[in-house]
């Protein structure tokens, strides 16, 4: 089980089931979200995360049509992505997982937007856009 919350501690979670491979996303929504380089987020089963306190705190933004990235309205953690062509999978945003993942990350997506800043200097499998058809990265 992982359990995770936001930067404020309004918003907690469990997740109780597997977790998939963490990917680190390039493309400019992303970087723009995270305010970083990229996003660090792993596959994750929505019948297995529950919100356990802040629910209220939660809100969702469509970045793109039927692409939601939620967020706490506190503190502006992101917490998870999710779209609308796959409805039981979440995108957890490792950042705010409380346990260790017990792995790392697993490749590098839309590469080719990455920033011009950011050198990738790791051997991880590196994709222009995503190693899997319509993932909710």
């Amino acid at each position: 089980m992982f359990t995770g919350h936001c930067l404020c501690g309004a918003v907690k979670f469990e997740y109780r089931g597997p977790l998939g491979p963490v990917s680190l996303c390039h493309c400019s929504l992303c970087r723009r979200a995270q305010g970083s380089a990229f996003s660090a987020s792993a596959p994750a089963q929505k019948v297995h995360f529950q919100i356990t306190a802040g629910e209220d705190q939660v809100r969702e933004f469509e970045s793109r049509p039927g692409k939601y990235r939620a967020f706490c309205v506190n503190c502006g953690s992101p917490l998870y992505g999710r779209v609308d062509a796959i409805p039981g999978i979440l995108r957890l945003r490792v950042g705010v997982i409380n346990e260790p993942l017990g792995k790392g990350p697993a490749s590098h997506i839309y590469v080719g937007s990455k920033s011009d800043w950011f050198e990738i200097t790791d051997d991880l499998p590196r994709y222009d856009k995503t190693e899997r058809t319509n993932d909710p990265h």
